[in-house]
């Protein structure tokens, strides 16, 4: 399977039919072939070739969804980066994943200028610069990138089902990063499964206001192209905006999440009468309180769906004629999944007994990219362990108890703990840190440091939040709060209790 051909296809069959929209640009899917294919010649004519790497530091916008699908022409790998990371976490992506070129925001040319002399695999032709507005910065632009490559499609490059079409990371992270690999097979797959679970057609209009160079993008993405339907991204997320545009466009299907769902239930715009055009309201990312989803479910009926997944390969879906039924449940298994909920022992729990929800799947990654010992850990006999816990009623649907990564879910971004409690213990008055999430309305959770200080520091709470937040690599990684204990709780076996810590939380009064 070559998702590369998906667009190549609707250019010749339905060459008229609107195909994307991004700020002011709106492309038919002839004009937007086109577009994509001026960037993925102009990759080859600099010298890449099928299985190399290139990364991307883009806010939304046309150049970064040009590049998903100039990397799916050419056999390329590409790589997509979070604009929220600083220096070090950029640097480390981009050893970790071998990139070999760099296409970023202008706002990126002084980070990466300071980064260049540690990063050799990349030429100094090799960076381009998106949105310069005549900036002088000693990089290429992206129009001079472009500029005399040719419209026609690219040369035909041979891609099954086996070769790698993106790495992407678990996070900004120091030390060693996780580079989930995807297949062009399990792209597709993408493409098949999720085009029928949201009961997509070619007539479809998806609205995505989230970044997409988060994997949740993919649930709305590779339907649309699978199918010719039309996308409309924004490129940057506004309750007022989306409740306009869904309105204007007659918008069908949007993928958000939680705190994107509730801004627009909290807007003053808000109004049933302006989605009514909506068949789908898709919360990805975190479980949506049960507040906003009976508020959902009361105002706009029959629409809202909800998954639980994760990027290595493993979802359920709760489809929207469950939403109410079933509702805190995050329901079953996608169509060719399998599901499990082993107990410590790795036997089968019984409906109601929780233990950690493990899968198959045809999404599945094959490995972390030059990780195979955490591949190995991840998936023990075909089956992904996902080191979440939960139980499955009568009627096989999933119901999430507790994370047993601990992983913080902050505004649809993966936040893991461990990145920032290496930072927090590097400051020379603490003794012992954990970090854990706690719940926030606008975030669904953002996290927070318990420390244990050595016995004669007298450091104040402030005075390491502000030292944690100037080091961490990513302003998703920020903690909200420091609470100093005398000592952490811990079990028989000297474990510390997190869950008892986030129970214990007490939020400081604004």
């Amino acid at each position: 399977m070559n998702i590369g051909s998906l667009l190549p296809h609707h250019a010749r069959y339905r060459p008229d039919h609107l195909s994307f929209v991004c700020g002011g640009e709106r492309f038919t899917y002839e004009a937007f072939n086109a577009y994509v294919n001026k960037l993925a010649n102009a990759l080859l004519a600099c010298g890449l070739v099928k299985g190399n790497k290139f990364a991307t530091v883009l806010p939304n916008c046309t150049q970064l969804m040009a590049a998903y699908w100039a990397a799916a022409k050419t056999g390329l790998v590409i790589v997509p980066s979070s604009t929220m990371l600083n220096e070090g976490g950029l640097s480390t992506l981009l050893k970790n994943s071998d990139t070999a070129l760099v296409i970023a925001d202008a706002a990126f040319a002084g980070a990466l200028d300071h980064i260049r002399n540690d990063l050799p695999a990349i030429g100094d032709d090799r960076y381009v610069l998106v949105n310069l507005d005549g900036q002088r910065t000693g990089f290429r632009s992206y129009d001079e990138f472009v500029d005399s490559a040719n419209e026609k499609n690219p040369p035909d490059v041979p891609i099954d089902d086996h070769d790698m079409y993106n790495i992407m990371y678990s996070s900004g992270t120091t030390g060693a990063p996780k580079g989930i690999v995807h297949t062009h097979y399990v792209r597709a797959m993408y493409c098949t499964i999720f085009a029928a679970s949201w009961r997509m057609t070619p007539e479809s209009v998806a609205l995505h206001a989230g970044a997409i160079v988060f994997n949740g993008a993919m649930l709305d993405l590779m339907p649309w192209m699978f199918l010719g339907a039309t996308y409309i991204l924004h490129e940057s997320f506004n309750a007022e905006a989306v409740i306009a545009d869904i309105e204007k466009e007659k918008v069908t299907h949007v993928v958000m999440v939680p705190a994107q769902i509730i801004a627009i239930l909290n807007s003053p715009a808000f109004e049933p009468a302006k989605l009514a055009s909506l068949e789908m309201i898709h919360n990805v990312g975190a479980p949506l309180l049960l507040e906003y989803k009976h508020r959902l479910n009361e105002s706009l009926p029959g629409r809202f769906y909800e998954l639980y997944g994760l990027t290595e390969g493993f979802m359920t879906v709760l489809d929207k004629h469950d939403a109410v039924r079933k509702v805190g449940s995050v329901g079953i298994p996608a169509p060719f999944m399998e599901m499990r909920i082993l107990d410590a022992e790795g036997q089968e729990c019984a409906p109601g007994e929780i233990g950690e929800i493990c899968g198959k799947s045809p999404m599945m990654m094959p490995g972390y990219y030059k990780r195979p010992d955490l591949t190995e850990k991840a998936i023990i006999d075909g089956w992904l362990h996902t080191g979440d816990l939960g139980y499955v009623d009568e009627e096989g649907f999933l119901f999430l108890v507790d994370r047993i990564k601990d992983m913080i879910i902050s505004g649809g971004v993966n936040v893991y703990p461990k990145d920032i409690e290496e930072v927090v213990i590097r400051h020379p008055d603490v003794s012992e840190v954990a970090v854990i999430g706690v719940p926030d309305e606008k975030w669904g959770e953002v996290p927070i440091a318990a420390v244990v200080l050595h016995r004669e520091a007298a450091l104040l709470p402030e005075e390491l939040i502000d030292w944690t937040n100037s080091r961490v690599d990513a302003k998703f990684q920020r903690i909200r709060d420091v609470v100093i204990m005398e000592s952490f709780p811990r079990n028989i076996a000297g474990k510390m209790l997190k869950r008892e810590m986030r129970e214990a939380y007490k939020r400081p009064a604004v």
